[in-house]
């Protein structure tokens, strides 16, 4: 394609660049960082879900409970604290 200028290129020719150059970054991702945790990954067991998934829920609920206990602590706590200090009047 040398001295060619790209709009004298034909659709084909076009294609075949943009596919090679998709073709060259996957061969640079299995040479990469990331194909060795590629290469090792694999389905879980049913059990391994589940647990995954059980430890999942456990954080969602005491993360869950924390802002609650955040909200409730603004919305009551701390304005009775600022009324008793004077504070913000």
């Amino acid at each position: 394609m040398s001295g060619e200028t790209v709009e004298n290129r034909s659709f084909e020719e076009k294609v075949q660049d943009r596919q090679d150059w998709i073709e060259s970054q996957f061969r640079r991702i299995s040479r990469g960082s990331w194909a060795r945790i590629i290469r090792m990954a694999r389905k879980p067991t049913p059990q391994e879900f589940k647990q995954t998934s059980i430890i999942c829920g456990i954080g969602l609920f005491v993360l869950g409970a924390i802002g609650f206990a955040m909200l409730v602590l603004m919305d009551n706590v701390l304005p009775w604290m600022f009324d008793a200090l004077n504070i913000g009047n």
